[in-house]
């Protein structure tokens, strides 16, 4: 882009101001003097007064209802992948954690480093929210283990808040706020319990609603 355009979209000045900057020798690219007409890069060093301008970064986050079967890296290794669901202008984006290849609903993803460290840092405490069907009816008994007195996991101890969804006792809302790998279905199979479903449908305050299966919408 021109020069001048550079400086304008940088700093908020006009196109005609930022020419005068450039006339009057306050504009260098690259450690050298600035000319009327010059062509940059976003990779080019541009300093006004000596002090580095760049362009505001546009940030997108956008929230995926992932399907099952699709996996949140860029190499499916035989699987599909959650890039797949994305137009291209998408695909550079990041995953804000992760869903299990077996697992589905609620995924962020974002170009925004701020967003990603406030979402995922423990201490910022957001509550995820997922939706589970086991194999088998949860014991009492079984139910204050994890609630209470937690599991031990090979990474630490693990305590979720539990909801029974029906009267079977099959069908839990899972509410957590730690993020550790595949933590849920771990906590469950130290008991002996098989999970055939888990659906994410909470991500702090981003809520799946009624985003159809692989699907999108910019947050």
């Amino acid at each position: 882009m021109r020069l001048n355009a550079f400086i304008a979209t940088a700093t908020g000045i006009s196109r005609r101001a930022a020419d005068k900057t450039i006339a009057g020798g306050r504009v260098s690219v690259n450690q050298t003097n600035a000319h009327l007409g010059q062509q940059v890069s976003e990779d080019d060093i541009v300093t006004l007064d000596s002090t580095r301008i760049t362009l505001p970064v546009t940030t997108t986050t956008i929230m995926l209802n992932k399907p099952v079967s699709y996996v949140c890296s860029r190499k499916g290794q035989g699987s599909p992948t959650i890039y797949q669901l994305l137009p291209p202008a998408l695909r550079p984006l990041k995953p804000i954690g992760r869903l299990d290849k077996d697992s589905s609903g609620l995924l962020l993803l974002t170009n925004d480093g701020q967003q990603a460290n406030l979402l995922m840092h423990p201490r910022f405490h957001k509550t995820k929210s997922y939706y589970i069907t086991l194999h088998s009816s949860l014991t009492t008994l079984d139910e204050e283990h994890i609630t209470k007195s937690g599991i031990k996991l090979a990474d630490g101890l693990s305590r979720l808040q539990l909801t029974p969804l029906g009267n079977d006792r099959t069908k839990w809302q899972v509410n957590m706020q730690e993020g550790r790998n595949r933590q849920i279905r771990r906590t469950f199979a130290a008991l002996g319990y098989n999970i055939n479903q888990l659906h994410r449908v909470r991500f702090g305050s981003y809520k799946l609603g009624n985003l159809k299966t692989g699907n999108y919408t910019v947050v």
